[in-house]
């Protein structure tokens, strides 16, 4: 078939168009359809589909956290209790309201059992922190460099919390040196004792 005779074709008339040109027609209406159906449907959910697979990503990887940590539960909770025994451990070691005087009294002879002279031992006020009290205690003490070491670790292993603080050690008289410390011991407060010094901080609070 000519070009020519395509153009004598009678679009009225398709029914009595060549063969060729019927099937050339059909196949091209096809190609259409396909096209039209691809950007139409077909585009729009593979980018669907495309989605979907995003999100089943982000809730896998979602759902892998969750199960990280609710994999290292029990790992927290037994963290959580030996943190809760070894605080209780350490309040036990704080002395309470009776036991501060006999304290006193273990520190002073520490003194004594390492050689160091006491030229002063001063306890101070409490100040209430919290759930506990702070008792420090002023002293001032003279001997050797090895004395004073076997004080401090004395201080160290008493089976109640003393730390020392703002050491200074200075030469002192025949040949020995002298050391001022502030010792500081705690106790724990009792529910009333807690209860006052709560409202005593909000008071101070309301004044300013």
């Amino acid at each position: 078939m000519k070009f020519e005779d395509l153009n004598n074709l009678d679009p009225n008339n398709i029914g009595a168009w060549p063969i060729p040109v019927k099937a050339a027609v059909i196949v091209i209406v096809c190609i259409i359809v396909l096209l039209l159906g691809y950007f139409l449907d077909i585009k729009g959910e593979q980018e669907n589909l495309e989605r979907a697979k995003r999100t089943e990503l982000q809730l896998k990887t979602d759902f892998e956290t969750k199960q990280s940590k609710a994999a290292a539960l029990d790992k927290y909770k037994a963290q959580m209790k030996e943190m809760e025994t070894s605080f209780g451990t350490m309040l036990r070691q704080l002395p309470s309201k009776t036991e501060v005087e006999e304290l006193l009294v273990d520190i002073s002879q520490t003194g004594l059992a390492s050689g160091v002279e006491f030229q002063l031992f001063k306890p101070q006020g409490e100040r209430f922190i919290d759930f506990y009290a702070e008792f420090p205690i002023s002293m001032k003490l003279t001997g050797t460099y090895h004395q004073f070491g076997d004080f401090v670790s004395g201080v160290a292993a008493l089976p109640r919390i003393v730390t020392l603080h703002n050491i200074s050690i200075s030469p002192g008289k025949d040949g020995k040196l002298t050391m001022e410390v502030m010792a500081k011991t705690y106790r724990y407060l009792d529910e009333n004792e807690i209860s006052k010094a709560q409202k005593k901080g909000r008071k101070k609070r309301g004044r300013r």
